[in-house]
């Protein structure tokens, strides 16, 4: 089918016309009317536009005119992402008076290129949680097995893309939600640096102070496909208070060290965790890059940091959104707001001074990461978990959510770039991803590195039935 080639083969073979836009679009729509039923991942499929495009994108090609990277590809939306004239729900029914006057930045880099829009994935209700689940249309199932979820909050879009619905697309970053989907879903997500990507036109909006945490990034299944996804993306926008005017740059991985975490200090993760990274050090080394083990010094509070700024920050914000309404709330947007309200509401002096331990901490991170300027460690401390399960056994000892999170959220509070490839599985036959985190940015890097890394490693499987 065509709809499982590489979104990068796709690309090449729209371009010389070996394939095409009709015939590509009309495999996603078929496998989209296959699986969403079980799946549910779309908010919205855009059928009948998609359609019309790909007929457009035929013509275009036909006239020979110049074409656009992603011409006739067709991609997926999270549905916190602005298209204009469509409603961003967000998973939540506070959004249904919704429409968006303009497209986010994203988006209208996307349809400069000449992807194919086929639809919006669902998301967890205010992007706050990590399974996808809401009052709009419910819960998201995992390609890999329905009683387990695919992840959040970009959970709509690693299941579309995981499954051959979507050849790739984007989502959002806050704590780890286009990483954690990846790694459940067995696919490849980039976390970029803050700015690098813009994030104009999402909800909710990523400014000051969030903005330090939450990022738009790539989705697709490989590292190769997150390069020209990323290279469509990246780029100056004055409209994100958070862009700098980077430029695309060639990467020099000549003398490069990766430091290696198995775990977050004595935060244990399942046996599968440890065995991936192990798996991709030795492949580190077969490819001539020194993979040593790496402590970082200083990061204890990494977390609390994050969740301060993630959970405690946002409360108030929802709590206002929500109001007296709470009844009509989901569950997947509050359960973080009912943690934070049980806790003492922050202050103006702590938000100080957690700003000021975050820029120590970053900076006395940069220092460590000199000699090793790449981390290789789990992505996470669990795989894919059953819906609405909060505790898991690792061997060592019982861990919950916020403690198997952690390996995520520190590269949120610090800033850095950080990616997940799909990387073993676990005895259940579910994936296994494994993260790449750098300094600020060096997404370029990341991407060749993982590249390599996918080479060396070989093709992955696909989820059962798909």
């Amino acid at each position: 089918m065509l709809n499982r080639l590489t979104l990068t083969q796709m690309a090449v073979q729209l371009r010389e016309r070996r394939i095409s836009p009709i015939e590509l679009a009309e495999a996603h729509l078929w496998q989209i009317e296959r699986l969403n039923p079980k799946l549910n991942a779309f908010v919205e499929v855009f059928a009948d536009q998609a359609r019309e495009q790909a007929k457009a994108a035929e013509r275009a090609a036909a006239r020979g005119e110049s074409l656009g990277s992603l011409h006739g590809v067709p991609v997926t939306i999270k549905d916190s992402f602005d298209i204009a004239g469509l409603p961003t729900l967000c998973g939540s029914r506070f959004r249904r008076g919704h429409r968006a006057a303009s497209d986010s930045t994203a988006v209208a880099r996307f349809k400069a290129a000449g992807a194919i829009l086929l639809g919006k994935t669902n998301t967890p209700e205010f992007l706050m949680n990590y399974e996808t689940d809401n009052h709009i249309i419910g819960r998201t199932n995992s390609p890999w097995d329905p009683e387990r979820t695919p992840g959040g909050s970009s959970g709509g879009e690693s299941a579309a893309i995981s499954s051959f619905c979507s050849a790739g697309g984007v989502g959002s970053d806050g704590g780890g939600s286009v990483r954690i989907p990846a790694h459940f879903c067995g696919i490849a997500a980039l976390k970029p640096t803050p700015g690098r990507v813009s994030a104009a036109g999402h909800f909710p909006e990523i400014g000051h102070p969030g903005g330090l945490l939450g990022v738009a990034g790539p989705m697709a299944r490989n590292a190769g496909d997150l390069r020209l996804l990323f290279e469509v993306l990246a780029g100056y926008d004055l409209e994100d208070p958070f862009s700098a005017p980077v430029p695309l740059r060639k990467p020099d991985l000549s003398g490069i060290r990766a430091g290696v975490m198995e775990q977050f200090y004595k935060v244990p993760v399942q046996r599968a965790m440890k065995q991936a990274v192990r798996a991709a050090a030795a492949k580190l080394e077969e490819i001539g890059i020194p993979a040593e083990p790496f402590e970082p010094r200083g990061l204890e509070r990494a977390p609390n940091l994050w969740w301060f700024f993630f959970g405690q920050l946002n409360a108030p914000l929802i709590r206002q959104m929500i109001g007296d309404r709470e009844s009509e709330a989901h569950w997947t947007g509050i359960e973080f707001m009912k943690r934070a309200e049980a806790e003492p509401a922050p202050t103006a002096m702590q938000i100080l001074e957690n700003l000021a331990a975050r820029d120590r901490m970053r900076a006395a991170m940069l220092r460590q990461m000199e000699k090793h300027p790449v981390l290789l460690l789990p992505a996470c401390g669990v795989a894919a978990f059953r819906h609405r399960e909060r505790r898991w056994q690792t061997g060592d000892k019982e861990i919950g959510l916020f403690e198997a999170m952690m390996l995520a959220t520190i590269f949120n509070i610090l800033g850095f770039p950080a990616l997940v490839i799909p990387f073993g599985m676990t005895e259940e036959g579910l994936p296994v991803g494994v993260q790449l985190a750098g300094r600020p940015y060096e997404e370029e890097l990341l991407l060749e590195l993982a590249a390599r890394l996918e080479a060396a490693r070989g093709p992955f499987p696909a989820p059962p039935g798909m």
